[in-house]
């Protein structure tokens, strides 16, 4: 079997070697800036608050908020793997239940945000945290879901498959990590402190 050595075909091999790096380092890179902002939102919580916080925090709805963010997680992994394996059945309902589970979730912080506005307002100084750190993390779960919609409508389309599947990694690995800054934001607001 020969290897064609024309400048065309090596060109074609190196770029097909160094798309997936170059995604993937450029993904990392975003997500490194992300978790620079998180981080900040996160210490300004400290700052301006210290550790006290209300004693009407919801925190069996934070719990719970929680475990679907966990559970999103595990839909999601189990949505690449399936895309992976050429699973589409399994890949389409595993990113349906990651969808679902983040819209379920977003549903739980509007009724948050509502008792939330009652007990500490966003004029008092934990409320302003609060909601800084509740609308950021949301609104990244809200352009997730709408991400993850988008691989899931191309992937009904035919799209993507064992060898070709980098939106799908991309759009799991945002998942995770907007999952894994919940899981900073959850005892930063409802664990830490108490009054």
């Amino acid at each position: 079997m020969a290897i064609t050595t024309t400048p065309e075909a090596i060109h074609e091999r190196a770029e097909a070697t160094y798309r997936p790096r170059a995604n993937r380092f450029g993904l990392w890179l975003f997500l490194a800036s992300e978790t620079f902002l998180f981080s900040a939102f996160i210490s300004s919580r400290f700052v301006v608050s210290g550790t006290d916080q209300p004693e009407h925090l919801n925190q069996d709805l934070a719990l719970l908020l929680t475990l679907l963010l966990l559970l999103s997680s595990i839909s999601a992994y189990r949505a690449e793997t399936a895309i992976a394996h050429d699973d589409r059945r399994l890949f389409q309902r595993e990113l349906l239940t990651t969808i679902v589970l983040g819209l379920l979730f977003l549903v739980g912080v509007g009724i948050e945000f509502n008792e939330a506005l009652t007990y500490f307002p966003a004029g008092t100084i934990y409320g302003s945290a609060f909601f800084m750190l509740i609308g950021l993390h949301a609104f990244h779960v809200l352009t997730g879901i709408l991400a993850l919609a988008v691989v899931a409508n191309l992937g009904r389309m035919g799209h993507y498959g064992p060898d070709d599947h980098w939106p799908v990694e991309g759009v799991v690995k945002y998942w995770h990590f907007v999952d894994l800054m919940w899981v900073a934001i959850y005892p930063t607001l409802y664990l830490f402190g108490g009054s």
